[in-house]
């Protein structure tokens, strides 16, 4: 019996209906939520994913600023406009959109926005109050994948969570996110010894490794719910994920399909995040 697929295309849908329309009745009220994303250099696939968050704004309602510079930039003028952009109240959520040229400190860029508009959930005082499962906005990809698992009501507390990988990015949040409802998680890596081993006890298994079909059948345990966060391309240029989805479908009782599972969930969560940072403010 093949898996069930989640789809974050209907997912995602569903969800960006709903903000739509909270969007609408505040902007009834004059408060049209705004985020600003900034983009340096200009890096084809950054390109496409911010054309892609700036059409998923249009479409919701939501007031969108691109800034561009060049990947010349100076880490200071960013930092300036980063300052400029926490003051300017018809921005709630800013988006600096990673990775940043070698001579600009990711971590101070992060650091310089106003957690209360820190719509990517990457800011430490965020990643803090998430750890102790406080409000905060949370990580777009982590909180995406929560939100496919509430919505096919698959239970989480008490079961045990595999996460393959551990970047600060999915890795890590997203297995706190499961370790805050409750689940029992375990973080495998490149370091790992005997992967299998433990993703075969995985009641629900979490790939972000970035290799393409890296998770084959004999990695999952009967049943199990297969998330896959990958993005890659197979040897004929076609987008795949990490999880080998032909294999890995007959073993599976869930399965995210790439393209179309997790990535649509993503922009919407930062959507979402934005709305509320509007509605905070």
């Amino acid at each position: 019996m093949k898996a069930r697929r989640i789809d974050g295309k209907k997912i995602a849908a569903d969800l960006r209906e709903n903000i739509r329309k909270e969007v609408h009745e505040l902007s009834e009220k004059a408060l049209v939520p705004g985020l600003a994303v900034v983009l340096i250099g200009n890096d084809p696939a950054s390109r496409t994913y911010v054309n892609n968050k700036q059409k998923a704004c249009k479409e919701a309602g939501i007031h969108s600023v691109l800034i561009e510079y060049p990947s010349s930039i100076s880490e200071d003028v960013l930092l300036d406009k980063i300052q400029e952009l926490n003051s300017d109240n018809s921005i709630h959520g800013i988006l600096v959109q990673l990775p940043l040229p070698e001579h600009i400190a990711e971590s101070k860029v992060i650091e310089a926005i106003d957690p209360k508009k820190d719509v990517d959930g990457f800011h430490p005082i965020n990643i803090g109050r998430m750890m102790t499962g406080q409000d905060a906005f949370l990580p777009c990809t982590p909180f995406g994948i929560m939100q496919m698992i509430r919505y096919e009501g698959i239970e989480v507390e008490g079961k045990h969570v595999v996460v393959i990988g551990r970047s600060n990015i999915v890795g890590k949040p997203v297995g706190q996110l499961f370790l805050n409802e409750n689940a029992t998680v375990t973080y495998c890596h490149s370091k790992t010894k005997e992967l299998a081993s433990y993703t075969r006890e995985a009641d629900i298994l979490i790939s972000a490794v970035g290799l393409a079909k890296f998770v084959k059948e004999s990695f999952i345990k009967p049943g199990a719910v297969v998330i896959d966060v990958g993005m890659n391309r197979d040897e004929n240029g076609k987008l795949c994920g990490d999880v080998d989805f032909e294999e890995a479908e007959k073993k599976a009782a869930y399965i995210t399909p790439v393209p179309g599972g997790v990535g649509p969930m993503t922009i919407t969560m930062l959507l979402y995040n934005t709305l509320i940072s509007a509605k905070n403010s």
